[in-house]
């Protein structure tokens, strides 16, 4: 409607008011639009939210000059009934439907009952009633199709809600579809003769990983999460001689459907998270990485080294306590006792006497652009036949430098780091030292220095909004120094510096859907230079809902 219109019917104020809350009203808005779900319903009222004002000059786009000053300016002083967003604008440009209007004089029409109920009646003129009853009637098909459109919603609202599937439970899926292959010459091995590598004979892979969690909270404050999932992603590693092709979301279990995750987390008021790991704890899910765009299995990195630093593999798989002071706050220290074998009663398993990590971590958030932590683990591997410390991360010699039936103690040195320099550039790392001894097996009292760093670069909405370009480079672990480096037997073993090196480009179809290429480059795999470079090329689609 034009300034003209107005000046035809010579509308009174109080029209302008119809006109205003049909423009800016939430449900007016929403009301041409198909309703399906009482989230889409919540949704459309928060984001067409207003905001009464009590001066015409809140509005930051409305200026004295405007041909509908003086009259915005009059509602405010005696109708009380003008609105606006909640970034202080008007909008009066917006253009409007019937049905809009219709909606915004029947809110007028309340606005001077109530008037005239609280004796105010005299702020009403008989011009404005006259007009309102001459609107009313020109709109009375409008506002009868609005009532009735109005009274559907109603039904429809109440059958979702009577039919939903829990009133404290969230349901959340993903699926991932994925399309892989290896290339290289040879598979990497880990002695100093390239001439016995034997040829890397890889297929294109086909495979998927879905996942059901079911969150439910009975307080507001609190989380139970149960996990599903089934998935048929082969390592890499079988084809390529080394776990630095691995995937970050590989894992296989024929595709049966397993419960493979459930915790429980709750607040000590706002100043103490605690989560409660029953099965499958992994500390990378209950502390911040500080990597945040490569992070997720799902919709991050597409290798397992670039997600994060190894030492949040520490104690992963088992049960276990989390305990985070400050969450939210600037400063905040995080203590987790994970246990992998904790519902074995067997020897040399169980809660405290089995497999386990015992964790710190300093995190420094003083914006939300920085975040730097200090990490510390302490690991206690009990059985020679699992003593993995970065859980088939980094090299062979690295994740088990004292062999079979070996128990060892390692320290666990971190710092990690993530700065965003502006909205659509995104900076992050970690470096990360070990120090493990052996208390049992052949190689008792020998000791082993390993280290490993990486760097991340992520620029967003390159290419379309929500889409993130994404390089990550950097040394997997690897067996640096002490006395296990320099023993006969070992004395070739990560002599030479393996590099990761891996693009990627994030590619967001809609908020459901994400399609992710990629390219994983291995250089000198197994920290051996006799091996010739590895490559791993991945398309991810990930579906979540």
């Amino acid at each position: 409607m034009t300034k003209q219109f107005w000046n035809l019917v010579k509308v009174s104020p109080i029209v302008i008011v119809a006109t205003f809350l049909a423009a800016n009203s939430a449900f007016a808005a929403e009301i041409n639009e198909e309703v399906t779900t009482v989230n889409q319903l919540s949704q459309a009222e928060d984001s067409n939210n207003i905001d009464q004002v009590t001066s015409v000059s809140q509005f930051s786009d409305v200026q004295p000059t405007d041909w509908a000053f003086q009259a915005l300016q009059s509602l405010v002083e005696r109708y009380g009934c003008i609105a606006g967003y909640p970034n202080s604008t008007y909008r009066g440009n917006r253009a409007l439907t019937r049905y809009e209007f219709a909606a915004g004089l029947n809110a007028c029409l309340d606005r001077v009952n109530e008037l005239i109920a609280t004796a105010t009646a005299d702020l009403v003129t008989k011009q404005d009633l006259a007009t309102l009853q001459r609107l009313q009637e020109e709109f009375s098909a409008e506002l009868a199709t609005l009532r009735g459109r109005v009274d559907g919603l109603e039904a429809r609202t109440a059958e979702l809600e009577a039919n939903q599937f829990s009133t404290t439970t969230k349901l959340v899926g993903e699926a991932i579809f994925a399309v892989s292959d290896v290339f290289g010459n040879q598979r990497a091995d880990t002695d100093a003769n390239p001439d016995n590598n034997p040829d890397l004979d890889s297929n294109a892979t086909f495979s998927d990983r879905v996942r059901l969690n079911l969150y439910s909270s009975f307080s507001g404050k609190d989380q139970l999460q149960i996990r599903l999932n089934a998935n048929n992603t082969i390592s890499n590693a079988g084809v390529s001689g080394t776990n630095m092709t691995r995937l970050g979301f590989d894992g296989n279990n024929g595709n049966s459907v397993v419960i493979d995750k459930a915790n429980y987390a709750f607040n000590f008021s706002d100043a103490v998270r605690v989560k409660v790991d029953a099965t499958n704890g992994e500390l990378y899910e209950n502390v911040n990485t500080f990597n945040p765009d490569f992070a997720s299995s799902g919709r991050g990195a597409l290798s397992r080294y670039g997600r994060f630093s190894p030492i949040y593999r520490q104690g992963q798989g088992g049960a276990g306590l989390t305990v985070t002071l400050n969450p939210k706050g600037p400063i905040s220290l995080t203590g987790a006792y994970l246990a992998r074998t904790a519902n074995d009663p067997t020897d040399n398993n169980g809660l405290f006497n089995g497999d386990n990590a015992i964790f710190g971590q300093l995190s420094f958030q003083p914006t939300k652009a920085f975040n730097i932590g200090l990490t510390y683990a302490r690991t206690y591997q009990s059985d020679g036949a699992a003593n993995n410390f970065f859980q088939g991360t980094g090299s062979i010699f690295a994740n088990n430098p004292f062999g079979a039936g070996t128990r060892s103690l390692a320290n666990n040195y971190g710092v990690e780091a993530s700065f965003q320099f502006s909205p659509k550039l995104v900076i992050s790392g970690w470096g990360g030292y070990t120090t493990a001894d052996a208390k049992t097996g052949i190689n008792a009292g020998a000791d082993a220095d390993i280290w490993y760093w990486a760097g991340s670069l992520a620029l967003k909405d390159f290419g379309g909004e929500g889409n993130v370009l994404g390089v990550i480079f950097g040394q997997p672990p690897r067996v640096s120094g002490g006395s296990i480096k320099n023993a006969a037997a070992n004395v070739d073993l990560d002599d030479d510096t393996s590099y990761h090196l891996e693009g990627l480009y994030k590619f967001r179809v809609s908020d459901n859907l994400q399609i992710t290429p990629g390219l994983l480059v291995i250089f000198n795999p197994e920290h051996n230079n006799n091996n010739d470079t590895e490559y791993v090329g991945t398309l991810r689609t990930t579906f979540s809902f």
